[in-house]
């Protein structure tokens, strides 16, 4: 992992990226996404993607430098396809994708390219330890106390930001802050925005422990994201986020990590589970809703071909309109009612009474 003490430098995110109204979100970066992939899940070479981007004049340093992955293979710089680019490809641009995408600019992992300095590996770290730092802390995530001038006291007095003006960058970073949600941050409750962000620091972290020439077992993933301030960054510790955590890192495991992106390899990976397994090619296209029983707020959006690696991993698949349109409630009251009448179909009734239960528990 790259050390998070290192220089601060802006860079060219003080330059104008134009996103647009205030009421449209990230929306501008969600198109730009889908125009460099073409709308299609594999690693690129990243002067192709400028190319495309370059045709629709769109400013394109923010999005490569800032929001998405680089990794140099055999020579040539590819922008990796992660979670991130599986949100913009999979759905409709929303408030969903805008939590994800200020969720990868503030982690600030951004991988290396051919000609990159080495602070650009980890590129905004003023705003990471603004967020971790300031907000969480000093501000104690009231984030109506976030504004340009903030931001500005908050680089101008830290010894680590090295440029010679700080407005411009404490101005985008408020706008960027306000249409990236950062309200929604401090939420205590697992969130699916939260267990996407899960997913991505995952593929942010492994590969950039790659470039370290590190390959860490996936019993190391827990500390490693414990390390990388992934929940410092969104909203903090609780029970309920860490048995999730364990859940969800299994799940990962399960899919194969970023190989969950690749048709082929999640094939592959089924086959070696099971040789005799029946891959079928789903009719729909539309992601799946991997979903844990113990906690429904467990809730992770899959490659529908990934589906019986999920199960797998104690996970339950759930069809996309089934995962829109999710009410925990009713999901949890559905499948308790489901499971007694299963026992009741089986014959399976309990052994006491409720005031004999009531009765043994008390005496415990």
């Amino acid at each position: 992992m790259a050390d998070e003490n290192e220089i601060w430098r802006p860079g060219s995110f003080t330059k104008n990226f134009s996103w647009g109204r205030s009421n449209v979100g990230l929306s501008e970066l969600h198109s730009v996404i889908r125009i460099g992939f073409n709308d299609e899940l594999r690693d690129i070479p990243r002067d192709l993607f400028r190319e495309r981007i370059s045709r629709t004049n769109r400013p394109d340093y923010i999005p490569i430098n800032f929001f998405l992955f680089n990794r140099v293979e055999d020579g040539e710089s590819l922008i990796c396809v992660d979670e991130l680019v599986f949100q913009a490809l999979s759905w409709e641009h929303g408030e969903s994708f805008d939590r994800i995408a200020l969720f990868a600019f503030l982690f600030s992992f951004a991988g290396r390219w051919k000609g990159a300095k080495k602070d650009q590996r980890r590129p905004a770290m003023w705003a990471n330890a603004y967020v971790r730092e300031h907000v969480a802390e000093s501000l104690d995530w009231k984030t109506n106390l976030i504004n340009a001038d903030d931001i500005q006291r908050f680089v101008d007095n830290d010894p680590r930001y090295h440029a010679e003006t700080s407005r411009k960058l404490a101005t985008n970073l408020n706008f960027l802050l306000k249409i990236g949600r950062i309200q929604d941050f401090h939420d205590k409750r697992v969130q699916r925005w939260w267990v996407d962000c899960l997913f991505l620091a995952l593929d942010r972290l492994l590969e950039d422990e790659k470039i370290s020439g590190r390959s860490p077992s996936p019993s190391a993933y827990s500390s490693l994201l414990a390390r990388s301030g992934f929940l410092e960054l969104t909203g903090g510790s609780n029970l309920e986020k860490s048995l999730a955590i364990k859940h969800l890192i299994r799940l990962y495991v399960a899919l194969g990590g970023r190989s969950r992106l690749s048709a082929e390899d999640v094939v592959e990976r089924t086959r070696n589970l099971s040789p005799d397994a029946y891959i079928a090619q789903p009719n729909d296209p539309r992601p799946r809703g991997a979903i844990h029983l113990t906690n429904p707020r467990i809730l992770k959006s899959i490659p529908p071909i990934c589906s019986q690696l999920a199960m797998v991993a104690g996970f339950e698949v759930i069809s996309p309109d089934e995962m829109e349109d999710l009410d925990v409630k009713e999901f949890i009251s559905a499948r308790t009612k489901s499971a007694l009448a299963v026992l009741k179909e089986s014959g399976i009734r309990p052994t006491m009474s409720l005031e004999e239960l009531l009765r043994v528990t008390r005496e415990k």
